[in-house]
């Protein structure tokens, strides 16, 4: 077989107004996770979640153009999961819904009423409990372990319940304010 000669390459030039620009990928990129996160709690498994966040993207990007800069982005993608969640679910109808149609629409109405910082307070948490003392976090492990009770912790530590629902109110509000400070400083402190 003849290969055809090469030719001298045309250079080409992309028409900056065809894709999106760098402002909106970085909006873009910036709200994977809270979008996965948003995804999550409305399919059965990570996977289908992961299988949502990229039909999301896909339309997310399709339609860039029709994105008003100044607006809420988190929101404008959250209202395309929602739409792309429906969209699997219904794609998926042979299998077993746990969940109708109207409360998966509850679900994400209430998931898009939470505070767009989530992520923000999340890691805040994760590094003031990390600060706590070795006692305190193990205090809350023990709380916060499924189905156990501010009683149960005191029972298990021999300690009488008050004793113990005075540390743990004392432990949030170390961690509350602490999460207010990393916050205010923009989560690095």
């Amino acid at each position: 077989m003849l290969w055809p000669m090469s030719q001298p390459e045309e250079k080409t030039t992309l028409d900056r107004g065809a894709g999106p620009g760098e402002d909106f990928v970085r909006l873009f990129t910036s709200v994977q996770r809270s979008l996965y996160l948003f995804i999550l709690p409305l399919v059965r498994t990570a996977a289908d979640a992961e299988e949502v966040l990229q039909e999301t993207n896909i339309v997310v990007l399709s339609k860039w153009a029709h994105f008003e800069p100044g607006t809420n982005f988190i929101a404008w993608c959250r209202a395309i999961a929602r739409l792309e969640v429906f969209r699997f679910r219904r794609s998926r109808h042979h299998r077993i819904q746990l969940l109708g149609d109207d409360v998966i629409d509850l679900l994400s109405q209430k998931m898009e009423e939470q505070p767009a910082d989530i992520e923000q307070r999340r890691d805040a948490l994760t590094e003031c409990i990390s600060k706590l003392r070795e006692a305190d976090q193990e205090l809350l492990r023990r709380r916060y372990s499924a189905g156990v009770t501010g009683d149960d912790v005191a029972h298990q530590l021999g300690r009488p319940a008050n004793s113990v629902y005075q540390s743990l109110g004392r432990v949030r509000r170390v961690l509350l304010e602490c999460i207010r400070r990393r916050l205010a400083a923009g989560g690095a402190q």
